[in-house]
C-alpha cells in the first residue's frame, strides 16, 4: 500500500488536512444535495403527506446550516489528520490487509463500532441538553426549529470537537479495517441527513417491524427538535428505549405521515425559540 508523507510536518499536515476535508465536505454536500434535490426539488409532492412539520423554513436557515457544517467538516478534517498521525506512529488498531484478522471481523467490528458509537452519542447528547450546557455547545443545532437534510453536519464548533474525539478514541482499542471505517463515516452521514430530512422515508409500520423499531428516521428525530426532552439517539432507539427517552407521540405521528389514510393529526409543539430551561 502506498506510504503516506510524515503528516507531523507542517506542509503534509496542511495538505492532508485539506485533502479530508474535500471528501468530509463533499460526503456532505452529495448527501445533503441529493436528498434535498429528490424530496424537495424533483418530487416534493410525492412526498407532501409525509412531511413532519407544515410550517416553511426560516428565510436564512439553508445557509447558516451549511456554514457551520462546514466548520464541522474543517474539525472532522483536523481530526481526520491527528488519526492518520495516531496511526503512523502505531498508537492505532487500523488495518489496511483484510488478512490481519479473520473475515468475519469485519462486519463484527462495524457492529461494534456502531453500538458504541449509539452509546457515546447517546449519553453526551443527554448531557448537551443540561441547561448550562445547551446555550454554550448544543443550541446551534436546535436552532433548526424545523430540520433539513443541511442540518446534519450543523454543530457549535465545541460540539463538533467533542463528537470528532469518539472514532480516535475508538481506533485505538478496537481493530477495524481501513474500509469499514469508511463505511462507517458513510453510514453516519446519509443516518444524519435521513433523520434530519423531515419526510419520513421509511414504509408504513416501520415504527413496529422487528429491524425499522430499533432504527432512527425522520419522525424520530424530528419530535426531539420539537420536544427537547425525548428521542436521543443518533442511530438506534434501544437506549431511548431502554432508559424511557423515546417520544409518547411517535407512534401515533408515524402512523399518520405514512397512513394514506387520515388520521387525526398530531398536535406537534411549537418551539420558537430553542429555550436551554426546556433541553433537559
Amino acid at each position: 500500500m502506498y506510504q503516506l508523507p510524515d503528516l507531523t510536518q507542517p506542509v503534509w499536515f496542511f495538505a492532508a488536512t485539506v485533502i479530508v476535508f474535500m471528501v468530509v465536505a463533499g460526503r456532505y454536500f452529495l448527501a445533503a444535495g441529493l436528498f434535498y434535490a429528490v424530496f424537495y426539488v424533483w418530487y416534493p409532492q410525492k412526498w407532501k403527506q409525509r412531511k413532519i412539520n407544515s410550517r416553511n423554513y426560516n428565510k436564512h436557515q439553508f445557509r447558516k446550516e451549511v456554514k457551520w457544517s462546514c466548520i464541522t467538516a474543517l474539525i472532522f478534517a483536523v481530526s481526520g489528520t491527528l488519526t492518520a498521525i495516531l496511526w503512523q506512529k502505531g498508537y492505532t488498531k487500523l488495518y489496511t490487509e483484510v488478512a490481519d484478522y479473520p473475515v468475519w471481523w469485519l462486519p463484527v467490528s462495524l457492529a461494534i463500532a456502531l453500538v458504541l458509537h449509539e452509546t457515546y452519542y447517546y449519553w453526551l447528547h443527554r448531557w448537551m441538553h443540561h441547561p448550562k450546557v445547551f446555550k454554550i455547545v448544543h443550541k446551534v443545532h436546535h436552532d433548526s426549529n424545523i430540520t433539513s437534510p443541511w442540518t446534519a453536519f450543523s454543530f457549535h464548533p465545541l460540539e463538533g470537537v467533542i463528537q470528532a474525539l469518539f472514532l480516535p478514541a475508538l481506533l485505538m482499542v478496537l481493530p477495524m479495517h481501513l474500509y469499514v471505517l469508511v463505511i462507517q463515516l458513510t453510514i453516519m452521514t446519509i443516518s444524519s441527513v435521513i433523520n434530519h430530512l423531515d419526510i419520513e422515508i421509511y414504509p408504513r409500520n416501520f415504527y413496529k417491524h422487528f429491524v425499522g423499531r430499533w432504527l432512527i428516521g425522520a419522525t424520530h428525530h424530528s419530535l426531539h427538535h420539537k420536544q427537547f426532552k425525548y428521542n436521543y439517539g443518533l442511530y438506534f432507539t434501544f437506549w431511548d428505549k431502554w432508559k424511557r427517552t423515546e417520544s409518547p407521540l411517535y407512534p401515533k405521528l408515524f402512523q399518520e405521515k405514512t397512513n394514506a389514510e387520515q388520521l387525526s393529526p398530531v398536535v406537534l409543539p411549537e418551539v420558537e425559540e430553542c429555550d436551554a430551561t426546556t433541553a433537559q
